[in-house]
């Protein structure tokens, strides 16, 4: 977002709301209407005064009616829900935030890493920056934190994801922020919540190369080799980027880095909570230069709470957040700026007003964000490559040993005008009934993930900000047992990605894989398994996979592939499916 006045911003909003036939309201300027005090700021699509948020729920006593859910989470009216979700996805793809802690100046950064230069001081540094944090390019960066790229123009669907102006090549997350001090360069939701899927990007699907701690080792690596007069002289920045770089080297002191087991697996609680322990424990959280020289301990340091990104289009069916259903109460959005901006060293009393001045930002990615609809398998291959009848045992199978955790899908194929729909519509889901409040089960699988949240849970309560937002967060047992909706592009399985096919998950834990490859998701002929829906593995690994950055060794802590058996033995100890009957439960999944 750029750094424009209060009445500049009113005006823009104005103008972008009188093209797209909106209203603006008391909600967009700022102003508060009387009859509804907590209005401020936010979006009011149908110009009624009242702040669309308000419709929805965010209590610990939400709960969604069997057979609904919450896609249009703030009941707007269909041609709103569209252009709102719209606006969203572009907070998603450019990070809004504008006061965020850990900013680099975008144009002497990019010169440094793109141009060759001519002053010899220049260029030796530049061979000594190439050398230590390996990049020969800017380019290079993006690849490294795992970027997607943009879709062609011929995309259609929820693949046509518009690209927005942007000064890089098309790298989806990568943001060029317009702030007080200049151009900066950052990262958004889309670093995470982008991903590949068989030579298309999708939204709101998993980053499976997820490399988000490259920026912030960017960072902790160059920031404080360049005092600000070198950076000045040898980069050729500005005074106001000049004071960017000093700003972000000084919240550098606030932000605990730690690099993820391997690929595929995010360290965000550890981040969090290791940045918290570098700051005061007042109720900002404000600087503390004694925590910064001698952080406060935690456990996350050294015990393993890693995860994989979680995908945006099963919330619409929960009414709480994460993986493993820790954030009981609160708009998981704020939850997401709150955790990205501590691990990125922002001063809190800057973040609350930048949300209390933008809630109407918070509020269109919200709608973005919940209205994120699953790619189909059909997208991708012909409705032949599913077996009806087996898909149809599948379901029965399903229902007797998955629907209890997982819901159950009403199929178009039993639809009384099953016989008048086309190949595609005849597989589709056409309800999915889940638990009406979000349940969390306890299956034996790794507990590293849900076990590191009550080490700073007490924190994040305690602050100001986290009582503004109506944030708590809770430790719990276990893990959401997520709707499946999409399961099949959702590989590899499980909170910490260490199952890499349906076929293994279905599998007693002893049985599965204890190494695999993860690659990248471009050729369904060699980077998919269709039959097993996951990576493949054995012979059938491409030899470029064969990088130990893409080992995944579930022999590591918080990687263990262990869980579900319960349900696939019987008491007696001998597995309940047969390999027919994995089959067929894979092909019913390949459907949803």
């Amino acid at each position: 977002m750029r750094a424009v006045s209060p009445t500049l911003a009113t005006a823009l909003r104005a103008t972008l709301a009188a093209a797209l036939g909106l209203s603006v309201t008391a909600c967009q300027t700022g102003e508060t209407p009387d009859d509804d005090p907590g209005c401020a700021n936010g979006l009011d699509a149908d110009g009624d005064g009242v702040c669309d948020r308000l419709a929805a729920d965010w209590s610990t006593a939400a709960s969604i009616p069997d057979g609904t859910d919450r896609r249009n989470i703030f009941d707007l009216d269909p041609d709103q829900l569209d252009e709102v979700a719209a606006r969203g996805r572009q907070h998603a793809l450019l990070y809004p935030i504008d006061v965020s802690g850990m900013l680099l100046p975008y144009a002497p950064i990019k010169r440094f890493f793109d141009e060759p230069s001519d002053d010899p001081q220049t260029a030796v540094l530049q061979g000594l920056a190439a050398q230590t944090v390996g990049l020969d390019a800017l380019d290079d960066l993006f690849v490294r934190v795992g970027l997607p790229r943009y879709n062609g123009d011929d995309a259609e669907g929820i693949y046509d994801i518009p690209a927005p102006d942007v000064p890089h090549d098309g790298y989806m997350g990568a943001t060029v922020l317009d702030t007080q001090w200049g151009e900066a360069l950052t990262f958004s939701c889309a670093a995470c919540h982008a991903g590949r899927l068989l030579g298309r990007s999708v939204m709101g699907l998993t980053n499976r190369r997820p490399g988000a701690n490259a920026f912030f080792d960017l960072g902790k690596t160059v920031l404080p080799m360049v005092s600000d007069e070198a950076f000045a002289q040898f980069m050729g920045a500005t005074p106001d980027e000049v004071a960017m770089v000093h700003r972000s080297r000084e919240n550098l002191a606030r932000i605990g880095v730690l690099a993820p087991q391997t690929l595929g697996l995010d360290t965000s609680l550890a981040q969090v909570a290791m940045s918290l322990a570098r700051r005061g424990t007042d109720p900002y959280a404000e600087r503390d230069v004694d925590a910064e020289a001698i952080p406060r301990p935690t456990p996350l340091r050294t015990e393993v709470a890693d995860s994989k990104p979680m995908p945006w289009w099963t919330l619409r069916y929960k009414t709480r957040w994460l993986a493993d259903g820790s954030i009981v109460q609160g708009n998981p959005i704020f939850t997401n700026f709150l955790w990205n901006e501590i691990g990125r060293g922002t001063d809190l009393h800057e973040l609350e007003d930048w949300l209390v001045d933008n809630r109407w930002i918070a509020d269109e990615l919200t709608v973005a964000v919940f209205a994120t609809d699953a790619p189909r398998w059909t997208d991708f291959f012909e409705p032949a490559t599913i077996d009806l009848d087996a898909a149809r045992r599948g379901q029965a199978l399903f229902g007797d040993h998955c629907a209890a955790c997982h819901g159950t899908y009403d199929k178009a194929w039993d639809a009384a005008d099953a016989a008048s729909l086309d190949d595609v519509a005849r597989l589709a889901t056409t309800t999915v009934h889940y638990a009406a409040a979000t349940p969390v089960v306890d299956v034996d699988t790794d507990p590293g993930r849900y076990q590191g949240i009550p080490h700073f849970g007490d924190q994040l309560n305690a602050l100001a900000i986290s009582a503004w937002m109506e944030t708590v967060v809770e430790g719990q047992v276990g893990y959401v047992p997520p709707p499946l909706d999409g399961i099949w592009a959702r590989y590899p399985y499980l909170h910490n990605g260490s199952v890499p096919t349906l076929c293994d998950l279905l599998t007693p834990s002893e049985e599965r894989p204890t190494l695999f490859w993860q690659g990248p998701s471009e050729d369904a002929a060699t980077d998919f398994d269709a039959d097993c829906v996951g990576y493949p593995i054995g012979d059938a690994v491409p030899e470029a996979w064969k990088v130990p950055e893409a080992a995944y060794d579930t022999q590591r802590e918080g990687m263990s592939n262990v869980g579900h058996d319960a349900m696939l033995r019987d008491a007696g100890g001998s597995p309940v499916l047969s390999a027919q009957d994995r089959a067929d439960l894979v092909t019913f999944l390949k459907t949803l």
